[in-house]
């Protein structure tokens, strides 16, 4: 295939006008794709438009009332939803087109005209619950994505290695036998939620799968946590695909947390979760990452491993924090 990377962005369209010295910002998006000359991959990508995820398609994730409340509001000027999130009158458009650009990335797969596919999303997504936007985020961009898999029967696995704990995601699908939500994450941190013993509602028992990780884990840690409890679980699970929801904000260099990953660290998390589902079933969206190089060196990384490329400007972390948190992990889900 000449072009295995499908990139679906559109930084140009990007009308989320943040407050002033807001860490979610314009430019993240840009400084993200950034990362793909730098990877020398540009003959590899073919860049695509994403399209407006529609009211229907919202609403497999939301409630109706959470996505007319979003619509209205932007209609009305916008302003603060609440400490952390804002929106604007061209929010609601670039909202919807960062849902749309996962949506679109697991379409062009299923269609074979890629092997990997990113979502360059801006707005993240990962802290809207199906009520309540909020953690920057309006709608919850894999989580749209991975609703419109399981109507058409499929088994999701999202693995989410931002370094905040995904509660919207995790709200959305705590009851879904067809989706094992999977989050590695700094704890403790905003939300506030993740803990290990959250493993999913009555109706999907064990579909959830929190590592709350102590500040200044490395690489070497989340690498063991992947082969020990993470690619385990993802196997019993069975999933015909993988979302990943990619935020680089456990990079080192990141203002908001306090994790010690590099961008090869990036790489190589997401080549061992693309060994656990079928080819051209792996989607990378983005969620946080608030540093612009960071952004930019794990996005090349990220890309560049999982078409067989070795583009890793920093070496691979290494470091013993964070060991008991797997091994409680091992015992829980009795691994």
């Amino acid at each position: 295939m000449d072009r295995p990377i499908a990139v679906f962005a559109a930084a140009e369209l990007d009308e989320h006008a943040e407050p002033s010295g807001h860490p979610e910002r314009r430019g993240r998006l840009d400084a993200s794709l950034g990362g793909i000359p730098a990877a020398e991959l540009d003959d590899a990508v073919v860049m695509r438009e994403p399209r407006c995820a529609t009211t229907e398609e919202l609403v497999r994730a939301h409630d109706a009332e959470l996505v007319d409340r979003v619509r209205d509001f932007c209609a009305a000027g916008g302003g603060s939803i609440d400490g952390d999130t804002y929106a604007v009158p061209g929010s609601w458009d670039t909202a919807r087109r960062a849902a749309g650009a996962v949506l679109d990335a697991v379409d062009v797969l299923e269609r074979g005209e890629a092997d990997v596919a990113f979502a360059g999303s801006r707005p993240p997504g990962h802290h809207a619950e199906a009520a309540t936007a909020m953690g920057f985020c309006l709608f919850n961009n894999v989580a749209v994505a991975a609703a419109a898999l399981v109507d058409r029967g499929e088994r999701v696995a999202i693995v989410d290695w931002d370094v905040h704990h995904g509660n919207g995601t995790q709200d959305i699908f705590y009851d879904d036998p067809n989706v094992l939500y999977v989050s590695t994450h700094q704890s403790p941190l905003y939300p506030g939620t993740g803990r290990l013993s959250e493993t999913g509602g009555e109706l999907a028992p064990f579909s959830n799968l929190n590592l709350p990780f102590p500040p200044g884990t490395r690489g070497d840690m989340y690498r063991r946590a992947f082969d020990e409890v993470v690619a385990p679980v993802v196997e019993r699970f069975a999933p015909t695909w993988l979302l990943i929801s990619a935020g680089f904000d456990a990079h080192r260099n990141d203002p908001l947390a306090s994790m010690q990953l590099s961008s090869a660290d990036f790489a190589d998390l997401a080549v061992r979760l693309q060994q656990l589902v079928p080819a051209r079933r792996t989607v990378v969206a983005l969620e946080g990452g608030y540093d612009f190089d960071a952004l930019a060196m794990s996005t090349g990384a990220t890309l560049s491993a999982l078409v067989g490329e070795h583009y890793r400007p920093e070496a691979a972390s290494s470091g013993d924090v964070g060991e008991p948190i797997i091994t409680a992990a091992r015992q829980l889900w009795d691994l």
